[in-house]
């Protein structure tokens, strides 16, 4: 009895948001997943739809993380299209980031 492959198949939500992990904060030095600036990745088939915020909606880098967030999630196996969006509600806080995160900015 042959296995089936599983190729063509949706990504796994796991490898996407390591592959957020390599979207790193220019100013702050830490990865967007540590820092709590992703809400929600969404797999729709082949696509999927990350929702992000910047620690401040003045900040600048926007248009340069959603192109790293296409550029490494795209790399992650079964991805076919990268929606990323950026949203400011619920703004973002201290409160969302990783222990290892506020550790490292003392928090």
């Amino acid at each position: 009895m042959a296995e089936e492959q599983t190729q063509g198949t949706a990504p796994d939500r796991d490898d996407v948001w390591e592959a957020l992990e390599n979207v790193i904060d220019p100013e702050l030095g830490l990865d967007f997943v540590s820092l709590g600036l992703v809400y929600d990745v969404e797999l729709e088939d082949t696509d999927v739809h990350i929702t992000f915020t910047l620690t401040s909606p003045a900040c600048p880098i926007g248009p340069q993380v959603t192109e790293q967030m296409k550029e490494f999630v795209s790399e992650v196996e079964g991805v076919g299209k990268v929606f990323p969006k950026m949203v400011f509600s619920p703004p973002w806080s201290p409160e969302r980031m990783s222990e290892d995160a506020k550790f490292a900015l003392g928090y």
